[in-house]
């Protein structure tokens, strides 16, 4: 399997009157998430589904990201909310092995803990900014990876 892993977007600031949650995408954070939808597209690697964290800020990249990929929407998922473990994420991914390409969209450190994982390193060697689009070839059951991609939100570009 192919596996998309995509941090959400820039977000409004902490402290949210009702809690990180809530916290929503700013505008630039709608068009960047827009801008890895239409990369996806060009480059003809949409995935098969998206899976996303329920925290708004995950949900509207998603969103965003499917819309502008003219794609089918995310599934909200609650094992990618903040607190993710490589762990839960692999037992949970399981049920998706079935397809070619599966995104997730998700929080920091959770998604770095879980390429570290994948790809066997460990120690803060990867960062996963906000936006970035990272890819990688996973082979269940034995769940080790191989990176084929890593792009910050930087070189996004139309």
């Amino acid at each position: 399997m192919e596996l998309l892993v995509i941090r959400h977007a820039k977000a409004e600031g902490h402290g949210h009157p009702q809690g990180d949650a809530a916290r929503a995408l700013v505008s630039k954070g709608h068009d960047q998430a827009a801008r890895v939808g239409r990369l996806l597209k060009k480059v003809e690697r949409c995935p098969d589904v998206v899976l996303t964290s329920p925290l708004v800020r995950a949900r509207q990249t998603a969103e965003a990201l499917c819309a502008a990929a003219e794609i089918p929407g995310p599934v909200v998922q609650g094992w990618l909310a903040c607190g993710m473990d490589p762990e839960t994420a692999i037992r949970e991914l399981v049920a998706f092995s079935d397809f070619e390409r599966v995104a997730i969209v998700g929080h920091e450190p959770d998604l770095s803990s879980l390429i570290e994982w994948l790809l066997g390193c460990a120690g803060s060697s990867v960062e996963v900014k906000k936006a970035s689009l990272t890819g990688l070839v996973v082979h269940p059951p034995a769940w080790h990876a191989r990176l084929l991609f890593h792009i910050p939100p930087s070189m996004i570009v139309e």
